[in-house]
């Protein structure tokens, strides 16, 4: 049977009409700034303070998939199911402490630029062209792709609105700021949206949680169903671990998300040595001290802060629909939707307004980011490098603002072929499977060169889309499975693109060279090249960087597990937990605070002197 509609009244339309206007308005105010230079449309001159960065990092993995898909993950497999994302906490850690003032220093306008500073020749100018279509069509339309298809699911269930009604709606508009405003635009947009979009998730939360009567009605709920469900091995529905014969995690899979998964795939804004719109914050910021605090703010609050709400949302569902949530248009049971039908059914009647802002906030905020990024790929890392070098930067931007129209009409297309969002993130996570070492290898390793990282791109996403065909029965349909396709990817990568290494000639003297000089890395990979130069340093200090990346992510598991403890009503245990937090935090301000920042270098791209 169907469920009615969620009922709006004038009041809520208006609140929804006055959010769209707000945010084109702000397009409208940043469109002169954006509009001076490339640099500006897609690194706001690179004058970003930290605060700003941090929360555009925040709001933009915030998007109405996220809500989505973590409501799937715990009611199908309880809170421990959220691992498959948790485990990234280590790569993210990486980006901060590793790569992030390296990122700055290297002054390049986009990651994929960095290809023609970290190698040479044609091979360097391939890798480039295809990494731009890789990531500005491929990756970059299947995030806004479940983006679109999360923003479908919500406006259907709630207030019936047609699939590609509710697409183009939300997408149109949203590509109208982002193409007139450039990178301001989604950054002030990103920091409203944020807020109102956390402010509406906790009151959801809390209208959650006391539908079925208050946190400790819940657990005892919760437990009578692990009580029923004993002998199918899953374990507790609120262990943040999951147990070792759980059926659907088993100890196999736990172990490779925690020990491989976060170095060996390159998932988007988690990728290994940083990227996408991780780096394109970075290379924003105002320095080498805002990029590194932008980037640990955003991973304490998109691992620790943001996701207890979405989960007490999830964890109370688990109670109000024990039979699921159809979708309204398959008929088939979503676990999905036991969110948004949460938000219908529970969510007093005069904050729908602001709970639909809410979504479209989250929706906006990703997908500014997505179509700003996507553009910067076509425009620079294509149209200028191969098609129109000699374009002045008047014509630049306004092939900026006619590619953001092609992102957006691209990711609208991609979207007809999606129809879960926690499936289109494992497909990602495997799809880049033995890429994230490369990523990671190429900043500390003199020797990786432009063939390491085509044959690593290439080799994963054969591999890994081979053995997830349909039909293809070499990895067999279990809770392991996808897991056993990111081992054999990796393994298969990892041989191919070390084996073309070696058969490969290094990059040439003069470019290894010139990358050092500028970038400055460790001089622990790169000594042949160091001692050319005569440049023996000790870069980021590794030693030290290593146990600040330790300590960060004490941080944000102790700070996440000690959240948990207290909203699940064990204060005593969250408290200890958020004192370790506390200390590791100490730790991390006390390394940076003494560093000799004024000496570091920031230096401005090749094609932007002046923007450093």
């Amino acid at each position: 049977m169907e469920r009615p509609a969620m009922q709006l009244q004038t009041a809520d339309y208006l609140v929804i009409a006055v959010f769209f206007a707000i945010n084109i308005g702000i397009g409208i105010y940043y469109a002169r700034r954006g509009g001076k230079s490339l640099g500006d449309f897609f690194l706001s001159g690179r004058s970003v303070p930290w605060w700003l960065a941090g929360t555009s990092m925040v709001a933009t993995t915030f998007a109405a998939d996220t809500p989505l898909a973590v409501t799937g993950f715990v009611v199908k497999n309880g809170v421990a199911g959220n691992w498959l994302w948790w485990n990234m906490v280590m790569s993210g850690m990486l980006t901060v402490f590793f790569f992030a003032a390296l990122w700055r220093r290297s002054g390049v306008l986009t990651d994929v630029e960095f290809i023609e500073l970290r190698y040479a020749g044609k091979p360097a100018a391939a890798l480039r062209a295809v990494r731009a279509v890789y990531q500005g069509v491929i990756i970059n339309t299947i995030i806004i792709g479940w983006v679109n298809l999360a923003i479908a699911k919500i406006l259907g269930l709630t207030l019936h609105l047609p699939k590609w009604e509710a697409i183009l709606i939300c997408l149109v508009l949203t590509g109208l700021y982002v193409a007139i405003g450039g990178l301001w635009s989604v950054l002030v947009t990103d920091f409203l949206q944020f807020i109102v979009k956390m402010s509406m998730v906790i009151v959801l939360a809390v209208a959650a949680v006391a539908a079925v009567g208050g946190i400790m009605s819940m657990r005892t709920h919760l437990a009578a169903i692990d009580a029923t469900h004993a002998g199918s091995g899953g374990g507790s529905i609120l262990a943040f671990f999951p147990t070792g014969n759980a059926a659907w995690m088993p100890l196999l899979s736990f172990l490779v998300f925690i020990s491989v998964s976060w170095w060996a795939s390159s998932y988007p804004g988690a990728e290994p040595g940083g990227g996408g719109y991780i780096a394109q914050r970075i290379l924003a910021s105002k320095d080498e001290k805002n990029a590194i605090w932008a980037t640990l703010f955003f991973n304490v609050a998109h691992y620790a802060l943001r996701p207890w709400p979405w989960i007490l949302v999830a964890l109370a569902s688990i109670i109000l629909y024990p039979h699921g949530v159809a979708d309204p248009i398959t008929h088939k049971i979503d676990p999905e939707l036991n969110y948004i039908q949460t938000m219908i059914d529970y969510l007093p009647a005069w904050l729908r307004g602001l709970m639909m802002a809410g979504f479209l906030a989250a929706y906006m905020s990703t997908v500014g980011t997505q179509l700003n990024l996507g553009a910067s790929y076509f425009v620079n890392d294509l149209y200028r490098r191969f098609m129109r070098p000699q374009a002045d930067q008047t014509e630049l931007v306004w092939a900026s603002r006619i590619a953001t129209i092609i992102a957006m009409l691209l990711a609208a297309f991609v979207t007809i072929f999606m129809e879960s969002v926690g499936a289109a993130w494992a497909y990602i996570l495997t799809f880049t499977a033995g890429v994230g070492l490369v990523m990671i290898l190429r900043w500390y390793w003199w020797r990786i060169n432009a063939w390491t990282e085509i044959s690593a791109l290439a080799s994963s996403g054969i591999v890994a889309s081979i053995l997830q065909a349909p039909g293809v029965t070499i990895v067999p349909d279990s809770p392991n499975k996808t897991v056993i396709v990111l081992l054999i990817t990796v393994v298969i990568t990892t041989i191919v693109w070390l084996t073309v290494t070696f058969l490969t000639k290094p990059e040439p003297q003069s470019t290894l060279e010139a990358f050092y000089r500028k970038v400055q890395p460790s001089a622990f990979g790169w000594k042949p090249i160091a001692n050319k130069v005569g440049m023996i340093n000790e870069g980021m200090k590794l030693p030290l960087n290593i146990l600040d990346w330790i300590a960060g992510c004490g941080l944000v598991y102790l700070t996440l597990f000690g959240i948990g403890k207290l909203v699940l009503g064990e204060p005593l245990p969250g408290i200890l937990l958020l004192i370790g937090a506390a200390i590791c935090l100490g730790f991390i301000f006390w390394d940076m605070n003494r560093r000799d920042w004024e000496s570091a270098v920031t230096a401005p791209s090749a094609s932007e002197p002046g923007l450093a």
